[in-house]
């Protein structure tokens, strides 16, 4: 294995408590369309049930390399930080609160804002950031020990994904959805998708005339801050992205950004193997036992996410976290 001398790295997650009263009243006051937290689907969806904790002592445990970690937020700390912080000093790892006035210091009309695409375009705001680091979300672990050559090669960021079309230039599946009058899927094309703005960030990396982009998976992503710093100087397209207070279907991904610029340089780090074991649904505890299995019989799976955590039932979610409460001790 490659391994990567003299990097720095630190590594970044973006994180909020959704069932912190205070933030529900401010998410109301903006928000076009009021939600009703005392509904149980809402309750689920907005809770936060300690995946930050889990996240963090990933990170601390199988990359003791991080030399920071910045937990960015909007005027809240996790209710084990201070734990969390101990923990990670024993590791030699700075662990660090970071407010969205901080890295929107240039831009305080856009705030408060409730999209995680607006907050990451100003991430390399950070004071002292690293040139060299990794985007976390709060729902993607590590549950294996992860090397910087896990991330970056040659000081290069590793691109994770696999080349698609984009679907306007999918003529047969088109013509599918438009024979089988699917008016779900033409309605996700027009919406705020994950993919759709993973196209959006390829289309601006490689020109609108490129017929694909690289469709990553849900897993942490290096990046280099000054590949952003010099697109954004010579493309005046920061402050409409963060200008979104809430998901926008024009928006681009800074992670999917970066990455399609790095390709654009170099395609000597692109992989399609992406290392993850993904959980979307937890409806059938077995196969949620067997994957579980498998990531420990699959020596190449290190990364692990788990959306949406709160919708399992209480038996799943508690076989969950004991298998990640073994993981982590």
């Amino acid at each position: 294995m490659h391994l990567e001398k003299n990097i720095k790295i630190d590594a970044v997650i973006t994180w909020v408590d959704g069932s912190d009263i205070y933030w529900q009243k401010k998410i109301n006051n903006y928000s076009p369309t009021k939600i009703n937290f005392s509904k149980k689907k809402n309750l689920k969806r907005y809770n936060s049930i300690g995946e930050i904790d889990i996240a963090l002592k990933s990170i601390i445990k199988f990359a003791d390399f991080v030399e920071n970690i910045y937990l960015v937020t909007d005027n809240q700390i996790p209710e084990k930080f201070e734990n969390l912080k101990t923990l990670a000093k024993q590791k030699n790892i700075n662990l660090e609160i970071i407010d969205h006035t901080v890295i929107f210091r240039d831009y305080p009309e856009h705030l408060p804002t409730f999209n995680s695409r607006s907050i990451e375009t100003v991430i390399h705001n950070i004071p002292n950031l690293s040139e060299n680091f990794i985007i976390f979300n709060d729902d993607t672990f590590l549950m294996r020990k992860t090397n910087p050559s896990d991330f970056f090669i040659g000081h290069k960021p590793i691109i994770r994904g696999k080349k698609e079309k984009f679907r306007e230039d999918r003529t047969l599946r088109n013509i599918y959805h438009r024979l089988s009058k699917k008016q779900s899927e033409i309605e996700r094309n027009n919406h705020s998708s994950f993919k759709n703005c993973q196209e959006n960030s390829a289309k601006l990396a490689f020109g609108k005339k490129s017929k694909y982009y690289i469709r990553r998976s849900h897993t942490p992503m290096p990046i280099k801050k000054s590949t952003l710093i010099d697109f954004f100087k010579s493309n005046n397209v920061l402050e409409t992205n963060i200008s979104h207070k809430f998901r926008h279907k024009e928006q681009f991904i800074i992670s999917s950004l970066s990455e399609h610029l790095e390709y654009k340089k170099s395609k000597e780090n692109h992989t399609s193997n992406t290392k993850l074991t993904y959980f979307r649904s937890y409806k059938i505890p077995l196969l949620v036992k067997l994957k579980l299995y498998w990531f420990n019989l699959n020596k190449n799976k290190i990364f692990m996410t788990l959306q949406s955590l709160e919708m399992a039932d209480k038996n799943t979610l508690k076989y969950i976290t004991n298998w990640i409460d073994k993981k982590l001790t």
